[in-house]
C-alpha cells in the first residue's frame, strides 16, 4: 500500500511505495493522484461555467473564491479542471453535447517510446478518429519509464488539444486498460546481442499474455487490439488466447507498414504517385518471410504485371526491398522507423473505422479460423481485409493465386506455426517445443 507524506513545504509531496520513492512538485499543471502507488491521472476537461442562454461565452480564468465546506461529489459531475484547462472555450457545453461524439478510451502500451512519441499527438489532434471525437489517452509504461511518461503527459498538456479530455498514466495494465475501447500494444523488449529468437518469443510472450489477461478482465467487451511489439503475429495470438471473453476478430498484428513500403516500391518502379497503387496485400508473418503480393496489386486500376513488365524485379528485388527496408533505414539513419510505424498504426485504425474504397482492400494480421485461402487455422496471419467502417472487417474472397505466390505463403505459414509451438505454454496448448527453421527477424527488431 502506498503512503503519501506531506512535508512542511506546501509545494512538495512525496509518494512512497514498497519499492520506489518518487518526488513531484505541484503547480497549476499538477497531477492529481487517483492511486498514488503507480497510477496518476490528468483531467483535461475544459470548465464550462453556468450562464444564461443569452450570455456571451468568454475565455477567462476563474477568480479565487473563499473556502467553503467540503461536500460529497456528485459522481456524474465532471471533475474539476486543472491548469490551462481552467480556461473556458468558445464552445458552449450544450453545443459540445450536440456536435461531439461520446468520449473514446484509447490505451497505449510502451507509451514513453519513440513510436508512441509520434503516435500520441496524432491521436490527440483528431487526425485518427476525427475532428468531432473527444479522446481519453491511457498510457502504460514500466517502473523505469514512469518519469518519462510524466514528461509525455506534460507535452500533451502543453499542446492544448481541445479533443484530448483525459490523460492517465500507470504501470499496471489492470488499471490502465480499464474500459479501453482501443488497445495499441506497442511496448516490447527489443532483441539484444546474442539473444536467440526463441528467447525473445518467450520474454515478450509473457508480456502479452499478462496484457491479454488484463484486457479480458477490465477492457470494453468490444475492445479493438492492435499489436505492434514484435514478433507481432505470435504476440497477437498470445494476447488473444489470454483474453477469451473478447472476440478473436478484434485482434490485429500490424503489417500495414510493410504494405505501405510495398506500395512505395511499386509506385517508384512504375513512375507514378503512390495513390495510384491499390490492392496490395502483405501475406504471412511480420518477418523476412512476409510475402508482398504483386499478383493481385493494381496500378491505375491495371494489374501490376501489365504495368511493370520486369517479372524478375517483381519476384526478387521488389520482395527483398520490402522485407529489408527497415534494415536499410537503420544503416542510413542509425535508428529504427518509429515515425513511419506510427503513421502505419494510424492507417491501420483508419482502415477499420472508415469504409474501404470499392474494390480495394488493406492488410492486417488477423485470426485465420474460417479463412478462404487454405491457410492453417488457429494462427495470426496477414491477409487482405475490407471494412464497412464499424471497426470490424471481412476477408477478401476474390483474390488470385499462382504457384510463386502460393509457395511463398506456405513458407511464411510454416514459420508462424513453428513460432506457435514455441509459445504453447503461453497459449494454453501444452508444452512449448521450439523448432524454428531459421532466423528471420526483421532488422528493426534487434
Amino acid at each position: 500500500m502506498a503512503v503519501a507524506e506531506l512535508t512542511g513545504t506546501p509545494s512538495l509531496y512525496t509518494t512512497r511505495t514498497t519499492h520506489h520513492r518518487y518526488q513531484y512538485y505541484s503547480s497549476q499543471l499538477s497531477y492529481v493522484s487517483t492511486r498514488l502507488s503507480n497510477y496518476r491521472r490528468i483531467s483535461l476537461r475544459p470548465h464550462y461555467p453556468r450562464t444564461n442562454q443569452n450570455a456571451r461565452t468568454r475565455c477567462s480564468v476563474k477568480e479565487a473564491e473563499a473556502p467553503v465546506a467540503l461536500q460529497t461529489e456528485d459522481p456524474k459531475k465532471k471533475p474539476e479542471c486543472y491548469g490551462v484547462f481552467c480556461l473556458t472555450y468558445d464552445l458552449k457545453a450544450e453545443d459540445e453535447i450536440k456536435s461531439w461524439k461520446k468520449l473514446v478510451n484509447v490505451a497505449v502500451s510502451g507509451a514513453a517510446g519513440m513510436i508512441s512519441n509520434h503516435l500520441l499527438f496524432k491521436l490527440a489532434s483528431g487526425e485518427v478518429f476525427g475532428p468531432d471525437q473527444p479522446i481519453a489517452l491511457k498510457l502504460l509504461g514500466s517502473e523505469r519509464s514512469l518519469q518519462a511518461l510524466e514528461g509525455v503527459a506534460m507535452e500533451l498538456e502543453d499542446s492544448l488539444y481541445p479533443l484530448l479530455r483525459e490523460v492517465s498514466i500507470g504501470i499496471d495494465p489492470y488499471e490502465v486498460f480499464q474500459d479501453a475501447e482501443w488497445a495499441l500494444l506497442i511496448g516490447a523488449k527489443p532483441r539484444g546481442p546474442g539473444m536467440e529468437r526463441a528467447d525473445l518469443l518467450d520474454i515478450n510472450g509473457q508480456i502479452f499474455a499478462e496484457q491479454g489477461k488484463a484486457l479480458n478482465a477490465v477492457a470494453s467487451r468490444n475492445v479493438k487490439v492492435v499489436v505492434v511489439g514484435n514478433p507481432c503475429n505470435t504476440n497477437a495470438l498470445i494476447c488473444m488466447k489470454n483474453a477469451p471473453d473478447i472476440p478473436a476478430k478484434n485482434f490485429h498484428a500490424l503489417t500495414r507498414l510493410d504494405e505501405n513500403r510495398a506500395k512505395c516500391q511499386l509506385a517508384l518502379k512504375a513512375g507514378v504517385f503512390y495513390d495510384k497503387v491499390s490492392n496490395v496485400t502483405i501475406w504471412g508473418n511480420h518477418s523476412t518471410t512476409q510475402v508482398p503480393d504483386f499478383l493481385n496489386a493494381r496500378i491505375n486500376g491495371l494489374p501490376v504485371k501489365e504495368v511493370i513488365k520486369d517479372i524478375k524485379w517483381l519476384e526478387q528485388e521488389f520482395t527483398e526491398k520490402v522485407q529489408k527496408r527497415g534494415g536499410v533505414l537503420i544503416q542510413k539513419w542509425g535508428r529504427s522507423s518509429a515515425a513511419s510505424t506510427a503513421v502505419s498504426i494510424v492507417d491501420a485504425i483508419k482502415s477499420l473505422i472508415t469504409p474501404t474504397p470499392e474494390g480495394d482492400w488493406f492488410s492486417s494480421g488477423v485470426y485465420t479460423n474460417g479463412n478462404p485461402y487454405g491457410v492453417a487455422e488457429n494462427i495470426v496471419f496477414s491477409m487482405p481485409c475490407r471494412s464497412n467502417g464499424d471497426g470490424d472487417y471481412e476477408l477478401v474472397k476474390d483474390v488470385n493465386f499462382d504457384d510463386f505466390l502460393h509457395s511463398r505463403i506456405k513458407k511464411s505459414e510454416a514459420e508462424v506455426l513453428a513460432e506457435k509451438r514455441c509459445v504453447a505454454h503461453l497459449t494454453g496448448e501444452g508444452i512449448a517445443v521450439c523448432d524454428l527453421p531459421e532466423d528471420t527477424m526483421l532488422p528493426g527488431e534487434m
